[in-house]
């Protein structure tokens, strides 16, 4: 792994959309405060036909690249090597490059939940709940199989997508029930809630927060507050956001393609909240 701050290196994030990414504000933020001046960090728009001519292409001087939607599974064939946790949910959001030219994936999206949580003092639950079954829910279930004692109930809108979410609880190894979506509220009980939605999915569900909530993870970040996460912050439950877990993801993915340890998390963040606030 490169570990020189002399090293002219690059990297980047793809995905089509991209321009609303804030990966280069959080990694150029790392690359300032670990004093990488010679470390460039660009996104590119690349979907999922451009992307295998994008990696082939890809000289000596790129360290990694970070990956968002539609290229997460898309990668996985353009690799040598996949880790453990991204193959558990077939997932790649980090390609890093050996001094070799090998072609190594990962997923941060996993260990960068899990350590989100640990931040905010959430070490292990007796059970959870899931809002949602999309891709998101299923990196949450990964996390939640290291730190879920107990069941976790995903709140669903069809059996199709109750049927994926038991299949993966299966391979995941995690106790999943599924619920129908009408039932959402009850989910607002749980230890620990996981809203893996698209924005404006739960907000019907900010008048059903109880007086005295737990501990809700939100993986939106823009609009934040979400109307669920400011209702339930009004009523003193903790709240881990969309941010939190993407500062978590790109402090794994800075270590791994800089060779350096650990990332610099609170520069990251407030690079990310600055950004945030500007837009």
């Amino acid at each position: 792994m490169p570990t020189r701050a002399t090293d002219a290196r690059r990297a980047a994030v793809l995905g089509s959309p991209i321009a609303h990414s804030l990966s280069p504000v959080l990694h150029r933020a790392a690359y300032d405060e670990l004093g990488l001046t010679d470390w460039s960090y660009d996104l590119f728009d690349v979907d999922e036909a451009a992307l295998p001519g994008f990696v082939e292409g890809l000289g000596p001087e790129w360290a990694g690249l970070s990956l968002t939607m539609p290229l997460k599974r898309a990668v996985i064939p353009l690799l040598d090597t996949v880790s453990e946790t991204a193959a558990s949910v077939e997932a790649v959001n980090t390609l890093v490059l050996t001094d070799d030219g090998r072609r190594v994936g990962d997923n941060t999206d996993i260990p960068g939940m899990v350590a989100a949580l640990r931040e905010r003092g959430i070490e292990q639950v007796d059970s959870a709940a899931i809002l949602g079954a999309g891709a998101t829910a299923s990196s949450a279930l990964a996390a939640l199989a290291r730190i879920c004692a107990g069941e976790v109930v995903a709140y669903v809108r069809s059996a199709d997508r109750a049927a994926e979410m038991r299949q993966w609880g299966e391979r995941l190894d995690v106790e999943v029930r599924t619920a129908d979506w009408a039932d959402a509220a009850d989910a607002l009980h749980a230890p620990l809630v996981v809203a893996t939605t698209p924005a404006g999915a739960t907000d019907a569900l900010a008048a059903a927060v109880p007086e005295r909530p737990a501990t809700l993870f939100d993986v939106l970040y823009e609009p934040w507050p979400t109307a669920l996460a400011a209702r339930w912050s009004a009523y003193g439950g903790a709240v881990v956001s969309g941010l939190d877990l993407l500062v978590h993801q790109a402090v794994l993915q800075v270590e791994q393609m800089t060779g350096r340890s650990p990332a610099p998390v609170e520069a990251m963040r407030k690079a990310g909240e600055r950004a945030l606030e500007s837009r």
